[in-house]
C-alpha cells in the first residue's frame, strides 16, 4: 500500500545499552517485552529522536509526509447504563441517576439524528457510538428497554442506530460498544467500518485485587479484551485499540501491553490506530484522589509505542487530555493522530476535558511541522483495500467520503445507500441487521425501511423507529416542533419559532425539555464557571480616584493583582472611557491589569468603547483593534447592544451603537482573532419575531466568523414585559432560554445563564432548560470593590458547586475561551 520509498537501513549488531538498542530499533529491530520495558526507562530526548524518525518515514511509505491526521465526529452516548464498575469512570449512570437526571434508558432514534444531523451540516463524517457494556445483563431496566422496542440486545440497537445514521446522513459509524462476541462483530461489520476498544492494560492485578480500579467489572478481564480484539481481526475489521496510562499499572504491565497488541496486529494487520491516553482523575468517583499520569512516563509510553509498533502503525493520543503546550512534546514523541475531535459535541467519557477548536489544533500542529488531514473513521489503507478490509455493504457510504488517497474529502455527507446482508433463505437471524428479528411494531416502517436500504431520507424517526416524515411535516404539535427544530434549525420558519417562544403549560415543559436533551447531548453534562471580577473603565481618572467608583492605573494593577490572588483567571473590563480621559486609557488599562497579574486573562471592550477607540484615537478599527492585542486584550465582550432592531434601540437604549456598527465591530474584533460573547436583553418593547430575527442574525455572523463562545439571553433591568399575558417571570426565562439553545444548536455551543438578573433559584430551573453556564463569580475582590459594575452579587465556586450537585450534574471550572482552568 506504501507509496514512497526510505532508504532500508542495516540494524546492527545486538548491545546492551540503551543507545545500542535504540540503534537496532532504528534499524528494524523489533523489541521483545524485556526489551520494551527497558525503553520505557530510557531518556526522553534519546526515545523522541528514534520515535520521530519512524513516525516520518511510516508517514512518506504511505505517501503522506508531514501529513498528521484527525477525524472530525459528532460523539453520541447511545446508553450511560453498565453493567462494570470503573474506578475511574464518570460516563455511566445507574437507573436511579437517569431517573433524577431525566436522562432516557437509551438514546431515542430521534436523539441520536438531531446531533448526528446537526455534526453532518459541519462537515463531521464519523458518529462515535459509545456505550456501557452490555447493561441488560446488569439492570432489568435496560432490558424491559429493549424489550419494550423490540430489540434483542443492545448490540442489535446499535446494529440499527448505526444503520438509520448512514442511511439518513451518511456519516460513518465507528462503533465502541464494548466487550463483543463473533456474532456480534459479524452484525456490526456491514453498518460500521470500524470498531474499537481499548485494551487498557493486561495487568491481571488490577482486575482481580479488591479495590484496584477493573475489580467487578467483567469486562475488564485483560484475556477477554485481548480475545475480542483476536475475534476482529479474525473478521476482517478495521480495529481501534490502545493502553491507558497511570490507572495502577506497573511499567512491566505497559510493556507486555504493548507487545500483546502488536502480537494481535501481526496475526491479522487489522489494528489501525493503537491509542496511548492518559488517565485524569476525574470527580466523583473512586480514584478522584489518584494523581493524574505523569507526564515524563506518559511521553515515554507515547515514545515507546511507536518503538514497538514501527513506522507503518498510526499512534494516536487525544489532544484534550493534554495541556495545549504540551501537544508539541507529544509530536515529537511520534504521534501521527489526533483521533476524534468534533466541533460539536463534548467528550462525553472525559467531560472535564473540551476538545481544542480544529483550528487551533490545526496551528498547533502547523507550528511543528506538520499539516494536520482529516481521514474517515477507517484509516486510509483500508479504506484503500475496502474490498478486503470494508463490508460490501459500505463500499458506496465510505467511496462519497473518501478523496484519492483513502481521507477525508472535502465534502458534506449526504445520504448513501446501505445495502442490507441478504438473510439466508428460511432465516430470519441478526445477520441482515437487527431489524431482521424485530416484530412488526417495532421494526421501522416501509418507508423507513426503504430509506435504510436507497439512501433516501425520511425527516425524523420515532423512539420505536417508525418513519414520520409526513407527520412532520403536518403535524402542528408543539412536542414535533420542537423535535424539528433539534434536528434542523434553519427548517423552521419564524412563526414556528416565535410559536415555541410563546409555549406555556405542558407546551412549555416538553419544549424545555427539548432543549436539554439538546445541550446534553451536544456540550455535555458539566455546568461551568469561571473565576472572574469586573472592572467598569468608565471610572477611569488617569489623574487619581476623586469619587466612589473611580481608580487610576496602579489602582487598576492592585485590582487585577488582588482578583489573581483571590483565585481569578480572568478580569473583565468594559464601558467607555469619559469624553476627557485621553483614549489610549484604554490600552493603557489592560497593560496596567497584566503588569498587576501577568498570566491574568483580560476581557476587555465592547465594540462601543473599541470604535471610541478607533474613533478618537486616530487609530481606525481596524488599528485599534491591533491594538488592543498589543496591549493584552484576550478576548472581548459581545455586550453594548440589546437587541439588533434599530426599532428597538431607538426606543430604549438611543445612545448604544448603530446596530450595523455594532455588527461592523463585532466581525471585525472576530476577523482580528478575538473570541467574544454575544447578547440578548429581552423584556421591554421588542416583539418575538424581533427575538427571532436577532438570534439567526448572530446565527449568521457565527456561521462567517466562528467567533462567538457563548450566548447570553439577559432579562433587562425594569423591563418585565411577558410575550405572553400573565405568563409567570420563571417561564418567560425558560422559553427564551429553550428556544435560544435550539436556534443557536450546532452553531453558538454554550448558553450561559445570567444568574445576577434572575437570581440562584431561577438559574437552577434554567440550567434544566438548555443552560450550561453560570458566566462568573463576579468577585468585589479587597481592592476598590465599587469599581465593578456589578457589586455585592458574586457567586463563590463553593456555591456554584451546590448549585450543579442539586441538579445531579458536574461542575467544572472553566477558563473565558472554556478551556479547563488552571489548578
Amino acid at each position: 500500500m506504501s507509496t514512497g520509498s526510505v532508504a532500508p537501513r542495516v540494524a546492527p549488531a545486538r548491545g546492551t545499552s540503551i543507545d545500542d538498542l535504540l540503534a537496532r530499533v532504528q534499524g528494524g529491530h523489533r523489541p521483545d517485552v524485556d526489551e520494551t520495558e527497558q525503553l520505557l526507562h530510557a531518556p526522553l530526548d534519546a526515545l523522541f529522536g528514534v520515535a520521530g524518525a519512524l513516525r516520518d518515514d511510516g508517514l512518506a511509505l504511505a505517501g503522506r509526509p508531514g501529513v498528521l491526521t484527525y477525524s472530525r465526529k459528532v460523539f453520541v452516548p447511545l446508553t450511560t447504563l453498565c453493567r462494570d464498575r470503573c474506578h475511574y469512570c464518570v460516563f455511566v449512570d445507574t437507573p436511579g441517576q437517569l431517573n433524577l437526571l431525566r436522562k432516557p434508558t437509551y438514546m431515542s432514534p430521534e436523539q441520536v439524528l438531531t446531533v448526528v444531523r446537526q455534526g453532518q451540516a459541519l462537515g463531521c463524517k464519523e458518529a462515535l457510538l459509545t456505550l456501557g457494556d452490555r447493561p441488560e445483563e446488569r439492570w432489568p431496566e435496560a432490558r424491559a428497554w429493549l424489550d419494550e422496542h423490540g430489540f434483542a440486545s443492545t448490540i442489535d440497537y446499535v446494529a440499527h442506530i448505526a444503520r438509520l445514521i448512514t442511511a439518513e446522513t451518511g456519516m460513518l459509524v465507528h462503533a465502541n460498544p464494548g466487550v463483543m462476541h463473533p456474532d456480534e462483530l459479524s452484525t456490526l461489520r456491514p453498518v460500521s467500518p470500524s470498531m474499537g476498544m481499548m485494551l487498557e492494560t493486561t495487568s491481571r492485578r488490577l482486575y482481580e485485587e479488591p479495590g484496584q480500579v477493573h475489580y467487578g467489572s467483567p469486562d475488564k478481564d485483560p484475556d477477554l479484551r485481548l480475545r475480542v480484539i483476536d475475534d476482529a481481526g479474525a473478521a476482517g475489521i478495521p480495529f481501534t485499540t490502545g493502553i491507558l496510562v497511570g490507572i495502577g499499572e506497573a511499567v512491566r504491565d505497559r510493556a507486555e501491553s504493548l507487545i500483546a497488541l502488536r502480537d494481535l496486529d501481526d496475526r491479522h494487520g487489522h489494528v489501525q490506530e493503537v491509542i496511548v491516553q492518559n488517565f485524569r482523575a476525574k470527580p466523583r468517583t473512586a480514584m478522584q484522589g489518584a494523581p493524574d499520569a505523569d507526564m515524563h512516563e506518559y511521553l515515554a509510553t507515547v515514545a515507546v509505542a511507536r518503538l514497538v509498533f514501527g513506522p507503518d502503525m498510526r499512534i494516536q493520543v487525544p489532544p484534550n487530555l493534554s495541556d495545549p503546550r504540551e501537544l508539541g512534546a507529544l509530536i515529537a514523541a511520534g504521534i501521527d493522530d489526533w483521533g476524534g475531535v468534533s466541533p460539536l459535541t463534548a467528550d462525553h467519557v472525559n467531560p472535564e476535558r473540551p476538545w481544542p477548536q480544529i483550528d487551533d489544533l490545526a496551528a498547533q500542529t502547523a507550528a511543528h511541522g506538520y499539516t494536520l488531514r482529516e481521514r474517515l473513521t477507517a484509516h486510509p489503507e483500508f479504506v484503500q483495500d475496502a474490498a478486503h478490509w470494508i463490508d460490501p455493504a459500505l463500499h458506496a457510504p465510505v467511496r462519497a467520503l473518501a478523496d484519492a488517497v483513502g481521507l477525508a474529502a472535502d465534502v458534506i455527507p449526504r445520504a448513501v445507500p446501505v445495502v442490507p446482508r441478504a438473510v439466508p433463505e428460511g432465516g430470519s437471524g441478526t445477520s441482515g441487521g437487527p431489524d431482521a428479528d424485530l416484530p412488526s411494531s417495532a421494526r421501522p416502517s416501509s418507508s423507513a425501511h426503504h430509506a435504510a436500504s436507497s439512501g433516501t431520507t425520511s425527516s425524523s424517526t420515532t423512539s420505536s423507529g417508525a418513519a414520520s416524515s409526513d407527520a412532520a411535516s403536518s403535524d402542528p404539535g408543539v412536542k414535533r416542533l420542537a423535535e424539528r427544530a433539534a434536528s434542523d434549525p434553519l427548517a423552521l420558519d419564524d412563526a414556528d419559532w416565535t410559536r415555541l417562544l410563546r409555549t406555556t403549560g405542558a407546551e412549555l415543559d416538553t419544549l424545555a425539555a427539548t432543549a436539554d436533551d439538546a445541550r446534553r447531548y451536544t456540550v455535555g453534562e458539566p455546568i461551568t464557571l469561571v473565576q472572574n471580577r469586573n472592572l467598569t473603565s468608565t471610572g477611569f481618572r488617569r489623574a487619581g480616584r476623586a469619587a466612589a467608583g473611580e481608580f487610576d492605573l496602579d489602582d487598576a494593577a492592585a485590582i487585577a493583582a488582588d482578583a489573581a490572588d483571590l483565585g481569578a483567571t480572568e478580569i473583565c473590563i468594559q464601558g467607555s472611557l469619559r469624553p476627557d480621559e485621553d483614549p489610549s486609557g484604554y490600552l493603557d488599562l489592560v497593560r496596567a491589569a497584566k503588569r498587576g497579574a501577568p498570566g491574568i486573562h483580560v476581557h476587555a471592550y465592547r465594540p462601543a468603547d473599541v470604535r471610541d477607540l478607533a474613533d478618537r484615537g486616530g487609530l481606525g478599527l481596524d488599528g485599534a483593534l491591533a491594538a488592543m492585542r498589543e496591549a493584552g486584550v484576550d478576548t472581548v465582550p459581545g455586550t453594548g447592544v440589546k437587541i439588533l432592531s434599530e426599532r428597538v434601540r431607538a426606543l430604549v437604549a438611543p445612545g448604544d451603537l448603530d446596530i450595523d456598527r455594532w455588527v461592523e465591530g463585532i466581525t471585525a474584533a472576530h476577523r482580528a482573532g478575538f473570541r467574544s460573547t454575544s447578547v440578548l436583553f429581552y423584556g421591554h418593547v421588542e416583539t418575538a419575531e424581533e427575538r427571532i430575527a436577532h438570534l439567526r442574525r448572530l446565527r449568521e455572523i457565527q456561521t462567517e466568523t466562528r467567533g462567538f463562545a457563548e450566548f447570553v439571553p439577559i432579562p433587562l433591568l425594569g423591563g418585565d414585559v411577558p410575550l405572553v399575558a400573565g405568563r409567570a417571570p420563571v417561564d418567560e426565562h425558560r422559553a427564551m432560554v429553550a428556544v435560544s439553545r435550539l436556534l443557536l444548536s450546532g452553531s453558538i455551543a454554550h448558553v450561559q445563564i445570567p444568574w445576577t438578573r434572575v437570581g440562584r433559584d431561577t438559574a437552577a430551573v434554567l440550567l434544566r432548560s438548555g443552560g450550561d453556564d453560570l458566566g462568573g463569580t463576579l468577585y468585589d475582590g479587597r481592592v476598590l470593590p465599587d469599581t465593578g459594575i456589578e457589586q455585592g452579587l458574586e457567586l463563590p465556586v463553593a456555591a456554584a458547586e451546590r448549585l450543579a450537585r442539586s441538579l445531579m450534574r458536574p461542575f467544572r471550572q472553566r477558563t473565558t475561551d472554556y478551556r479547563v482552568a488552571p489548578a
